[in-house]
């Protein structure tokens, strides 16, 4: 059974594109492009905000 965590060796800030790209068997590459994407498209960066909640809600490995 897969679980979504906080990756360790894929991290750059809290591991959690990593975390995410290893739960969707993805590169982690394509995930943070994705995130800054829409981060940058959508107003006010709410992406900021919600990585930082997932850094706390998302235990890790």
């Amino acid at each position: 059974m897969k679980r979504l965590v906080r990756s360790r060796s894929h991290k750059m800030l809290a591991g959690i594109c990593g975390g995410l790209a290893e739960y969707l068997d993805m590169d982690p590459t394509v995930i943070r492009v994705i995130y800054v994407i829409l981060s940058v498209l959508s107003a006010a960066f709410p992406g900021l905000l919600i990585y930082l909640i997932l850094a706390f809600v998302i235990p890790s490995e």
